[in-house]
């Protein structure tokens, strides 16, 4: 990690910052790097359990930085393409890694900020937060997975409208699309996100990991297959001690206290 990427984790919980406020954290070689290690420090460390994604100052991500045109390197066309399926191992930790991952939308979120967005698995957003896909303004196809995340979270007539016409919209109409799960004052936001952090903190571990898994899953399988991948976690878990744990709390009335196993 580097000075565009602050990571702290505490109590199960790691903050992952964007750190370029006066660019409304627009990616740089620097930021996009420091987020792959801070993600990847994220998934590795067993001690974290819930992710949370947002931006310094008054932004969350403003996308790609224009400015910066070495952000890929300046070789050739196939060694460019490399370097960018390389960051967006971002992207693919984001929605794959064994951890609930909340992006925290605290302003301008466009472009590959968007994306990173729809990677999370779940989308909080400050009533002053903007969002646009971006990219055909920047005479761009997209990156880091939005195209794919997109129309699964809206639905695809609404996500080749927001990709076909780039038009910007509010943290309003965002929940509205479905994109974000609620709207919260500026002012209220981090609080309200720290809440569910705690109530994912408070649950059984392993079956949040199972119940992601057979989300993410179910985005590329059969209902046959499903079904059978669900049978085999469901069973599993329920073998476990935190699911023997759970049925005791349930019958003495009293919180469960969750081991990990």
């Amino acid at each position: 990690m580097n000075e565009t990427v602050i990571y702290k984790a505490d109590g199960g919980v790691a903050t992952i910052t964007l750190n370029r406020p006066d660019k409304l954290n627009a990616m740089n070689a620097d930021l996009l790097q420091g987020a792959v290690d801070a993600l990847e420090a994220a998934a590795n460390d067993p001690g974290v359990r819930v992710v949370i994604f947002t931006g310094a100052g008054r932004g969350f991500c403003a996308g790609g930085d224009l400015s910066s045109p070495d952000t890929l390197g300046s070789g050739d066309t196939e060694s460019r393409i490399s370097v960018l399926q390389t960051l967006q191992r971002s992207s693919t930790l984001l929605r794959e890694m064994p951890k609930v991952t909340i992006a925290a939308i605290n302003g301008p979120c466009a472009g590959g900020g968007f994306s990173w967005a729809a990677a999370a698995d779940l989308r909080y957003a400050a009533e002053s937060a903007k969002f646009t896909t971006a990219y055909l303004n920047a005479g761009l196809s997209g990156d880091f997975g939005g195209t794919w995340t997109l129309p699964r979270i809206v639905g695809s007539a609404r996500a080749r409208e927001l990709y076909l016409l780039s038009d910007k919209f509010t943290a309003a109409e965002a929940e509205h699309y479905g994109f974000i799960s609620k709207m919260l004052p500026d002012d209220e936001l981090m609080e309200h996100v720290d809440a569910i952090a705690n109530r994912l903190l408070a649950a059984a571990p392993i079956a949040l990991q199972r119940i992601k898994q057979n989300l993410n899953d179910a985005e590329d399988i059969s209902f046959s297959q499903a079904l059978n991948q669900e049978a085999d976690r469901h069973v599993r878990t329920g073998e476990s001690p935190d699911s023997a744990e759970a049925r005791r709390a349930f019958m003495g009335k009293r919180p469960p206290k969750f081991s990990g196993t």
